[in-house]
């Protein structure tokens, strides 16, 4: 509590508007103390009933809930939607070198949630923008031999994304598949003749440049999971089954460890699993910085499906690298594991927060009814191993403290990753009302769904490839163009770039990646 103190003293104080009580709620972390217990088998069929009545009691209470609720003040917001447009959309960096630990959670967040501090906030929405732009560059288009890629080679991804002032640089891209039948994740073409059968891409690792290294404090190597917008559904197909993981009690999700772990030698890109894949480019990044001497943190951000992976990444960098700063965000996770997989994550020194939005479904599953909740009953119970948990410090946000979101039934919206990045930027505090000065751009909550008031005049799922991806050649004939060659996925490449850029024997230096 020393160290949290001695920040506040030093970090500018957070200015709130007049008080005005919102149900948003912070919950945190409790470290329960774990005994040897009697293994209990679960009643399957109880559980899968009483699942199936909760989960159709509390959407008919969120549904009258939201019916219950109206717009207010639309004029005010309109005037201050105008003035939004003319202002940057970022706020200036500030100097968090001296105090990074505290903010990436060295103990627990305490105090720096509620009011959230400003130099957290940018932060998280820093890791955000990292998950969100999986999806940006995405190619979800089934008629493109390329669906389930990448539509930007690791060298220019962020400049094509409008990240290129993140401070940060690709190093290395991320595919996966799974080995059991999971709905509605992987993305394939229609096309006979497509990139992969098999694999989708599904994330990157980045690394912190030596300006931002030095503004933030440390090396900063990022891993971004991507993950899934399906709809609640495809979650309810995640709670069949806990599989171990490590050498304990701990148990995850097997469907999601599948899509971590998988791996074959008939596929192009998963002859190695991702798991294999980034833990090989996090161990040389690790040791080459480590070799120059600098202090080096691993921070791992998802959303989703992908906040799930992030976990499990967490999981094994954690185990593989001790002492290094392990920190996780994630946005709208669901559940991964149980009871002792969490208390290894805490035992480990994982630092996770949790980002949730309390009309968002997801993050209850699996495990609506059987959760951590139920642990107030070991006394009776027994500690029950089966049941999920989820992990680390929750910062659950409300989609009415926004004056510029619908407040009607929207599933989809109210897991998009834009409206996590929206609700996070106007965040204060849980008394006090959307902040007035937020400078994320509004619009970009519409990009996929339809979550802004129509008095803001956004259109609707509006963020695509001009003309959906077609161009009119020279005979005036428009047509899907091929792609630069440089963006063609290559696993040749791909190879060729890890064993080579970051030759730990050789010490290769890595000026090239931060190349202008």
């Amino acid at each position: 509590m020393k160290a949290i103190h001695s920040l506040h003293q030093n970090l500018p104080a957070t200015n709130l508007p007049n008080p005005y009580r919102l149900p948003l709620r912070i919950e945190s972390y409790q470290d329960f103390k774990i005994e040897a217990r009697p293994r209990q088998k679960p009643p399957n069929r109880a559980v899968r009933l009483a699942e199936s009545w909760s989960s159709s009691l509390q959407l008919q209470i969120e549904t009258a809930i939201h019916k219950s609720l109206s717009h207010s003040n639309k004029h005010n917001n309109l005037v201050n939607f105008e003035d939004m447009q003319n202002t940057p959309t970022m706020s200036p960096k500030e100097d968090i070198s001296e105090k990074w630990q505290e903010i990436h959670g060295s103990s627990e967040w305490d105090t720096l949630i509620d009011p959230l501090h400003p130099w957290l906030r940018r932060e998280i929405i820093k890791y955000g923008e990292f998950a969100q732009a999986t999806y940006d560059a995405f190619d979800f288009d089934p008629f493109s031999e390329y669906c389930g890629s990448c539509r930007y080679n690791r060298h220019k991804i962020f400049d094509k994304l409008g990240l290129s002032k993140s401070g940060y640089k690709v190093s290395a891209y991320i595919y996966a598949m799974s080995q059991i039948d999971l709905p509605r994740w992987l993305e394939r073409s229609q096309l006979v003749d497509t990139w992969s059968k098999d694999s989708n891409w599904m994330g990157f690792v980045a690394v912190s440049d030596d300006e931002e290294s030095k503004r933030i404090g440390r090396r900063d190597i990022v891993v971004a999971w991507r993950g899934t917008v399906a709809a609640t559904e495809w979650y309810e197909d995640f709670q069949r089954k806990l599989q171990p993981i490590g050498e304990g009690d701990a148990k995850v999700e097997h469907g999601f460890l599948s899509i971590y772990t998988s791996k074959s030698d008939f596929t192009r890109y998963n002859k190695s699993s991702a798991s294999e894949q980034v833990m090989k480019e996090v161990r040389n990044l690790v040791h080459f910085y480590k070799s120059k001497g600098e202090e080096v943190s691993l921070t791992i951000t998802g959303h989703s499906l992908g906040g799930a992976l992030a976990l499990l990444n967490a999981y094994e960098a954690a185990a593989s690298f001790p002492g290094l700063p392990v920190s996780v965000i994630s946005f709208g996770a669901p559940r991964v594991g149980n009871i002792a997989f969490r208390d290894e994550l805490y035992q480990m020194g994982v630092k996770t927060l949790r980002v949730t939005i309390r009309q968002d479904f997801v993050p209850r599953m699996p495990g609506i009814v059987f959760n951590e909740s139920l642990q107030r009953f070991d006394d009776l119970t027994g500690t029950l191993e089966w049941i999920y948990t989820h992990v680390g410090v929750e910062l659950k946000l409300d989609i009415r403290s926004s004056p510029y979101l619908k407040r009607g039934f929207n599933l989809m919206g109210f897991h998009m990753l834009e409206t996590y990045l929206h609700l996070v930027d106007g965040f204060l505090s849980t008394t006090s009302t959307y902040r007035s000065d937020a400078r994320r751009d509004a619009a970009l909550v519409n990009k996929a769904c339809d979550m802004l008031i129509d008095e803001l005049r956004i259109p609707p799922s509006w963020y695509q490839l001009a003309n959906k991806g077609l161009e009119c050649n020279a005979h005036g004939r428009w047509v899907k163009p091929k792609r630069d060659p440089e963006d063609i996925p290559s696993p040749t490449v791909e190879l060729h770039s890890q064993n080579h850029v970051f030759d730990m024997q050789t010490h290769y230096a890595l000026e090239p990646l931060f190349a202008s």
